[in-house]
């Protein structure tokens, strides 16, 4: 029996955000990119802030580098209440300067993390629902 406790919140998909649902769905990591300029956007939008081209979701590889990260030691988002203390970490990808996508970091101890580490995304089932979440591993450097 799953009580409301063990079940994380949910992704709401929209128009913006459902492709990112349905790549990770299908086992890869996508982010919205500009047609024209080439210039990837987090979050997504329908069109480039920069050029106003237009946006398509593209495949990134998952590496880059843990830019910030907190730990958290008290129970607030449910699904997790048994998991403490866990670390949350905003990765900038190694596609682009500033491109950052948040997100668990596993395979760690709290106390080992590091900004400016290599980490690598994987993508794991959300429990309660259907869709695929990116977390990060450490990687060791190139």
């Amino acid at each position: 029996m799953t009580d409301a406790h063990s079940i994380p919140p949910q992704p709401v998909p929209d128009p913006d955000t459902a492709p990112f649902w349905a790549a990770a769905a299908a086992g890869h990591l996508a982010l919205c990119r500009c047609q024209d300029c080439k210039l990837w956007m987090q979050p997504p939008l329908d069109r480039c802030r920069v050029c106003a081209g237009p946006t398509a979701f593209e495949d990134v590889t998952g590496y880059g580098t843990l830019y910030s990260f907190i730990v958290q030691h008290r129970a607030t988002v449910p699904g997790y209440l048994d998991d403490l203390p866990y670390t949350v970490g905003l990765v900038e990808l190694d596609e682009q300067s500033g491109l950052r996508l948040p997100g668990r970091l596993v395979g760690i101890d709290h106390g080992e993390v590091a900004c400016g580490m290599r980490v690598r995304a994987e993508l794991v089932d959300l429990p309660g629902g259907e869709f695929r979440v990116p977390v990060f591993r450490p990687v060791d450097p190139p």
